[in-house]
C-alpha cells in the first residue's frame, strides 16, 4: 500500500490513548449503572475507535446526519456501551442520556438501535449483518455521487457468521474500495477460544483469497493504527475493499481481565470496580 498520508503526530497519538482510556472508564461507569455488561470485549478494541472517532471518520459536532459524514457500523454490537460516550462527546446525543444507561425509557440498549440513538448508522443484535449493511451504503455513493468512507468493526467471532463472507465476495468483485472492515482479533468469544470453536484462520490469507488487501497490525498501537486507518481512508474509491485485522488483548488494560476469559459478559462489585478503576487510571 503507497500512499502520501503523513504520518500521525505525537500529540494525535497521545490524544487516541487518552481517548482509549476515557472509552475504557466510561464503560465501566455505564455497567455500573446496567449492572452488567461487556468489558473485555469494549476494551480490546478502545484504541480502535478512539482512532476512528478522533483521527480518522469525517464527522460534523453536533450533526449526527450529515449527509457527507464517513459512516461507521459496528458489527460487533455488544461493545455499544463504549461508542454512547463518543456520540456524547461530538454532541449528537447529550451526555446526560448516560446517566440513565440501559434504564427504563432511556434510548441507550446493549446494543445500538439506529431508530433511537443519533449517530448510530445501523443496529446491532443479532451479529453478523453489519458488513453487508455496510457494503451497500459504500455502493450508494456511485450513485448519489457522495464521497464518504464506510467503516465496519467485526469482532473475530462474529466472523463464524456466513453472512460476512457473503458480503467479502460481493465487495471485491463490485471493487468497493470506499468499505473498510475493522476485525478486533482479540482470539476470543463467548464460548472460548475462537479458533477453537470454529477455526478462520489463518485469517489475512483468508480475506486476501476473497479479493480483499489484508493488513495485520497491533490494534493497541495508536500510532499505527491511526496511520493504517488513514492510509486506506484515502485511497481510490475503486480500488480493492480494505480489511485490517488488528491484533488485540481482550480485557486490555485490566490485568485480571486480560487472563480470565469469562469477562466476556460480567460485572464488578465496588472492590473489584474500585481495582479496575486504579489500573485504568495508573494508580
Amino acid at each position: 500500500m503507497t500512499t502520501t498520508t503523513p504520518a500521525p503526530s505525537p500529540a494525535e497519538v497521545e490524544r487516541i490513548n487518552e481517548r482509549a482510556r476515557f472509552i475504557r472508564l466510561e464503560t465501566v461507569r455505564l455497567i455500573s449503572i446496567a449492572k452488567t455488561g461487556h468489558f473485555a470485549s469494549t476494551f480490546s478494541c478502545a484504541e480502535l475507535m478512539a482512532a476512528l472517532y478522533y483521527g480518522v471518520l469525517r464527522l460534523r459536532h453536533g450533526e449526527p446526519d450529515w449527509p457527507d459524514r464517513d459512516r461507521f457500523l459496528l458489527g460487533k454490537g455488544h461493545v455499544a456501551v463504549g461508542l454512547y460516550p463518543l456520540l456524547a462527546d461530538w454532541g449528537f446525543l447529550d451526555k446526560d442520556v448516560l446517566d440513565e444507561y440501559t434504564r427504563l425509557g432511556n434510548p441507550l440498549g446493549d446494543h445500538p438501535d439506529m431508530r433511537k440513538v443519533p449517530g448510530v448508522d445501523f443496529s446491532s443484535g443479532s451479529l453478523g449483518h453489519n458488513l453487508s449493511v455496510g457494503l451497500g451504503m459504500a455502493m450508494a455513493t456511485r450513485y448519489t455521487g457522495r464521497d464518504y468512507r464506510v467503516f465496519v468493526l467485526l469482532g473475530d467471532g462474529e466472523l463464524h457468521e456466513g453472512q460476512n463472507w457473503e458480503a467479502a465476495l460481493a465487495a471485491a468483485h463490485h471493487r468497493v474500495g470506499n468499505l473498510i472492515a475493522i476485525v478486533d482479533r482479540n482470539h476470543y468469544c463467548l464460548d472460548g477460544e475462537v479458533d477453537d470453536v470454529n477455526g478462520i484462520g489463518p485469517l489475512a490469507d483468508k480475506w486476501r483469497s476473497f479479493g480483499w488487501e489484508a493488513l495485520t497490525i497491533d490494534g493497541h498501537d495508536s500510532a499505527v493504527v491511526l496511520s493504517t486507518l488513514r492510509e486506506l481512508r484515502d485511497r481510490r474509491d475503486d480500488a480493492a475493499p480494505a480489511v485490517v485485522i488488528a491484533e488485540t488483548v481482550k480485557g486490555k488494560g485490566v490485568s485480571f481481565m486480560e487472563s480470565e476469559v469469562g469477562w466476556h459478559l460480567g460485572y464488578l462489585d465496588s472492590v473489584d470496580e474500585s481495582r479496575v478503576l486504579a489500573e485504568l487510571r495508573g494508580a
